[in-house]
């Protein structure tokens, strides 16, 4: 019983690849290029997931290439471009700044600009009103005569 309970929380506390020991390369260095290069895509059916932890099938398509252009002699930006060239930007977690992503990478600090800008314009008009809430009767009776002409 007691056995039981502590392989089932070490089976949770350890991180869950999907990735089957007949898709590792046997090279210990291209080995942690594949996985570094596989967190950083995205499996096109999980959605939320990177393609070592899913375990669709597509996603182990995904790590076969991805190993299979590594032997190859690719570098690593040449298998994100081979990926990114078969199944689309959409399976990279960090989408590339450049074409239409740039307008999505440009819109957050955009917002947050005009969202500054607003906000010292509200404060700025409410001083104002203030300051003319604070005119003696002999400066409003000045200023509407200066406003009038």
């Amino acid at each position: 019983m007691m056995r039981g309970l502590v392989l089932a929380l070490a089976l949770l506390a350890s991180p869950a690849f999907a990735v089957q020991p007949g898709e590792m390369l046997t090279d210990p260095g291209l080995e942690a290029r594949a996985r570094e290069i596989s967190r950083n895509l995205r499996c096109p059916v999980c959605q939320g997931e990177d393609i070592d932890d899913s375990n669709a099938p597509i996603s182990r398509d995904l790590r076969l290439a991805v190993r299979e252009r590594l032997v190859a002699g690719d570098t690593d930006a040449q298998v994100v471009d081979y990926i990114v060239a078969r199944y689309g930007e959409f399976v990279l977690f960090q989408p590339r700044a450049e074409g239409a992503n740039l307008i999505l990478w440009l819109a957050g600090p955009a917002m947050l600009l005009a969202g500054a800008a607003i906000a010292f314009a509200m404060t700025r008009r409410r001083a104002v009103a203030a300051e003319a809430e604070a005119l003696s009767e002999a400066d409003k009776a000045r200023l509407a005569e200066l406003t009038q002409k």
